[in-house]
């Protein structure tokens, strides 16, 4: 999978721009803020419909503008197609393949697959725990596109039944209501970690492999990484159920042992929207005790055993475009060399930098030069 010409109109600094590209590695060279970051960030907006900068679509749109299109030609083995965007904050975003309107925008998904590492994502392993359901979420997707309608079911359903449990505090409600809400959401949410469960499962054998190949010493390589789900079910990672109708069983009972807790609070405290992963390294949890570097190892291993993962011919029958912002002026020589051997096999490369330098030689095929809003062949 490749993408072949990508256009933006009024994206981010963007009024226009129109680039023809290729397969292989592309590197957008620039200073900071000349916005080399905003044209992979729309690559990879095409695979996820969200950014990963921004938590809501407004910043996407040029000041001054009401909204912005992203366009882009995608090579897929001998086919391609016209896929395209438009993002309309505050009112519903629309897409095209083909020049034809799709049902729903996210019907899109699937067409484009990516796997983005950034500073970023040094959150994996310090930040907060939406930040690890949502790598582990954007990654289920990309694996199965009939995920994407399961978790905007879920959070539909999350909305509604706490409306109804902020509703009913300090009040007499009517329980027969709320069950049906508890039986919704414990099948969605089941679902949910049913799938999450299972992926951390098939993740393991990258993660432990990807972990010793980024470490920057020996001693480090030696260390066992884990991630395990931390439910708030109470049931721990190696002992919670992998089949969804148990996962929405213990899911159900879970619900109706905090009933009034949940009734007090006026809020759903149990269910995939509030648990974790949980990184370790060696017997010590990531997140408090990990160095500046072990953290950069880890967040680089996840990105890589998610890329691994997605590659199998059992995901897919190509490979993910790989997406590299700015990370290897933050890597040192080590982490560097196993990251450009790493992609040097795939198909489409993105990688920014802020001087050519910093893009190692195994990645300098295409250049462009982005300075002033213009990209230019250097």
């Amino acid at each position: 999978m490749h993408v072949a010409r990508l256009s933006l109109h009024d994206f981010r600094s963007y009024a226009d721009v129109d680039v023809e590209l290729a397969a292989g590695p592309i590197a957008f060279i620039g200073a900071n803020g000349q916005g080399k970051t905003n044209l992979v960030e729309a690559v990879d907006y095409l695979a996820r419909l969200d950014s990963h900068r921004v938590s809501t679509d407004t910043p996407l749109v040029r000041a001054g503008t009401e909204r912005a299109v992203v366009r882009a030609e995608v090579v897929r083995g001998d086919r391609s197609a016209l896929i395209e965007v438009e993002i309309n904050p505050g009112r519903s975003n629309r897409a095209r393949v083909n020049r034809s309107d799709l049902p729903r925008v996210r019907d899109l998904l699937g067409t484009v697959r990516t796997v983005l590492f950034s500073p970023e994502d040094l959150a994996l392993v310090k930040g907060d725990p939406s930040d690890r359901r949502r790598f582990l979420d954007d990654h289920l997707v990309m694996q199965s596109v009939r995920l994407a309608g399961v978790k905007a079911d879920y959070e539909r359903t999350l909305r509604q039944r706490n409306t109804l449990l902020k509703s009913a505090r300090g009040r007499q409600v009517d329980l027969s209501t709320l069950e049906v809400w508890d039986e919704k959401l414990a099948q969605l949410g089941g679902e949910i970690t049913a799938r999450r469960l299972a992926v951390l499962d098939e993740l393991a054998p990258h993660l432990a492999t990807r972990h010793a190949g980024v470490a920057a010493s020996a001693a480090e390589a030696r260390r066992d990484v884990f991630a395990t789900y931390v439910a708030k079910t109470g049931v721990p990672h190696d002992e919670h159920p992998r089949d969804v109708d148990a996962c929405r069983e213990l899911l159900l009972r879970t619900i109706n042992d905090r009933r009034r807790d949940e009734l007090d609070r006026g809020v759903t405290l149990v269910g995939p929207h509030r648990d974790d992963v949980e990184l370790r390294i060696g017997d010590l949890p990531a997140k408090g005790y990990a160095s500046h570097g072990e953290s950069w190892s880890l967040a680089l291993a996840l990105r890589l055993a998610s890329f691994d993962h997605l590659r199998a011919p059992e995901h897919g029958d190509d490979d993910p475009i790989l997406i590299l912002d700015d990370v290897f002026a933050e890597l040192d020589t080590g982490r560097r060399d196993h990251l450009a051997a790493m992609a040097e096999g795939v198909e489409q490369v993105f990688v920014t930098a802020a001087v050519p330098g910093d893009v190692p030689p195994g990645l300098r095929g295409r250049r462009f030069r982005v300075a002033d809003g213009k990209v230019l062949d250097d």
